[in-house]
């Protein structure tokens, strides 16, 4: 029996902690294809230094050319509320309409597509670093969608290092993230209390490490050397289709149909936790959105139903497959379900997706709603990972929490000491 996990909090496989405040509200059906613009490339993690720009955009299916407003509310390390007052984080004001879409151009399915700009003429500026979440609503004050986004301000510098795990057990499976944070200026009084941590795979957040303590002090330096409590499962390189040529079976495609929209049947996947792992260059679980033949994708790319299917002949139990990455903000619900098919003894998805280049996994989800990212397609050291630092900071009296760092590697330059 099918089982709904729209209500289900998930809680990352492993020794990660959800967020239990602030939590990121679902887009309905016809809300599609959210993204995020800051001075990363677009899709990576909302992060952006105090006074640049950040851009949100979303696709609305429903064809009502509805009107949708903003508000921004700044939250603690934790994403509870911080103590400030809009005026001291916002300078202007929000609950604003978003002024700036466009109509689909000769696509089949109709659709609007919204983008707006901050800093922008209503909202001039956000004058403080930190926890950041966006909120949409529709003319009746109904909330359609929520985003979060960080504003870091570069006080301090964070140098990342990706390891092997010291554990015998793991060593050949997990990827462990030791870090140094550096403070030549900013003096950090009793760190252990005012200052936490944020470790991010792969820009989803939803799956971070927080909150890691320093272990020692060397000068102006706070040392970070955990093994299993900064460890991650290594993972594999993400499938990927790319059907940025809408008509043509490539890229992953196996066959095109056109019906009242394209239809695109992607190749069968097979298993791969116990194959040897195998380097496949990726984009660590985002999404470019790209239609070849346009000038402009954002309202010329197509929206396609793509057709996934997967050969796993294992029990899996009363646990559930389901397709998972940054397509959609790393959620599981209705429309990543993968049914099973007993006609031909594989497991079916079909959904909606935004012509482009997309990369996506599989993962068996238990009715807790712990989510095993590795059981389909294995956890192997060597796969290449991007990873995040985060830094928060609270002065001393202080009523808030700044990012005041943020550090990035990857595991292509993984070490075994």
């Amino acid at each position: 029996m099918t089982r709904s996990l729209l209500t289900i909090t998930i809680i990352i496989f492993g020794t990660f902690n959800v967020f239990a405040q602030a939590e990121e509200k679902r887009a309905p059906e016809f809300i599609q294809t959210i993204q995020f613009k800051g001075r990363q490339a677009l899709n990576k993690l909302p992060i952006i230094e105090l006074g640049e720009r950040l851009q949100l955009n979303f696709d609305a299916l429903n064809g009502e050319e509805e009107d949708y407003y903003y508000k921004i509310t700044h939250h603690n390390f934790d994403w509870t509320e911080s103590d400030l007052s809009k005026s001291e984080f916002l300078d202007g004001f929000d609950d604003v309409r978003i002024e700036t879409y466009e109509n689909s151009l000769n696509t089949l399915q109709i659709f609007s597509h919204y983008y707006v700009t901050i800093p922008n003429r209503e909202t001039r500026a956000l004058k403080k670093s930190g926890n950041y979440l966006i909120s949409i609503y529709n003319d009746y004050g109904d909330l359609i969608f929520s985003r979060k986004f960080m504003i870091m301000e570069p006080i301090v510098g964070v140098a990342v290092d990706i390891k092997r795990s010291r554990d015998l057990k793991y060593v050949d499976q997990r990827q462990v993230v030791n870090f140094t944070i550096n403070s030549p200026t900013l003096l950090l009084i009793n760190p252990k209390q005012n200052l936490h941590t944020l470790v991010i795979k792969n820009n989803n957040i939803h799956a971070a490490i927080r909150d890691l303590k320093p272990q020692y002090t060397i000068g102006s330096e706070l040392i970070y050397r955990y093994d299993q409590e900064a460890s991650f499962g290594g993972g594999n390189e993400f499938l990927a289709f790319d059907n940025k040529e809408v008509r043509s079976a490539v890229n992953g495609v196996r066959r095109v149909e056109l019906n009242d929209i394209y239809e695109n049947y992607l190749f069968t996947n097979i298993v791969r936790h116990d194959r040897p792992y195998t380097y496949n260059p990726d984009v660590n679980g985002t999404f470019v959105v790209r239609n070849i033949d346009a000038d402009n994708s954002a309202i010329e790319a197509e929206y396609v139903r793509m057709h996934f299917s997967l050969n796993h002949f294992e029990d899996i139990g009363d646990k559930e497959i389901h397709i998972y990455g940054g397509f959609n903000n790393w959620t599981i619900d209705g429309s990543t379900y993968m049914k099973y098919d007993k006609a031909n003894d594989k497991y079916k998805n079909s959904r909606l997706f935004k012509q482009g280049f997309y990369n996506y996994q599989y993962v068996l989800v238990d009715r807790n709603g712990n989510i095993d990212t590795g059981a389909i397609s294995g956890d192997f050291w060597q796969t290449e990972n991007e990873y995040t630092v985060m830094v928060y900071y609270r002065d001393q009296g202080g009523r808030f929490d700044r990012i005041i760092g943020v550090g990035y590697a990857n595991s292509e330059r993984i070490t075994n000491n």
